[in-house]
């Protein structure tokens, strides 16, 4: 199964210069939480942007880099895949849930794959470059839907929302 995770501001941004626009330590939190122990799919910027690998899950990156995959050819923490068919023949053979984490390209190109959207909700507007591709939200149902605590280290409203797609 596929999952998409994400958090964007009233606007969908998502990304300003190859970071996040907003710092909210709980939905970092949220993220590590729900994808901690699953694998995540991610294009090779997002990978890049990163300080490093993140623990205890498996990263599939999809890249047309011939060299970023001899980098990482024998490290068993990342699996390089490169061509959406390539990525699509090694989520559907799997029965664990996969998580879709950026960028906005890799989020479009999989829109009729993806079977659960976590998304972290910011009630406030953020300089962008980035924004979520549209979803048709007909297509899902809202099945969680939690507050955010608003504090001295979170400093906006927000939301953690979990859609399921509709089986018809």
């Amino acid at each position: 199964m596929l999952a998409y995770i994400w958090a964007e501001d009233e606007k969908r941004h998502i990304g300003y210069q190859g970071r996040l626009p907003w710092r909210l330590p709980a939905d970092l939190a949220y993220f590590k939480e729900k994808t901690l122990n699953h694998p995540i799919i991610m294009g090779r910027k997002t990978f890049e942007s990163f300080k490093g690998f993140l623990p205890r899950r498996h990263h599939i990156v999809l890249t047309s880099s011939k060299d970023f995959e001899e980098k990482y050819n024998f490290d068993e923490r990342l699996t390089v895949v490169h061509s959406i068919p390539e990525l699509r023949k090694l989520f559907s053979s799997r029965e664990e849930l996969l998580f879709v984490i950026g960028g906005a390209s890799l989020f479009g190109e999989l829109l009729d794959d993806v079977d659960f959207l976590y998304v972290t909700k910011i009630n406030a507007l953020f300089k962008a470059d980035t924004s979520m591709p549209k979803i048709d939200c007909d297509k899902f149902e809202l099945i969680t839907k939690i507050d955010g605590i608003r504090d001295q280290k979170n400093l906006y409203d927000h939301r953690f929302e979990v859609y399921q797609r509709r089986r018809h």
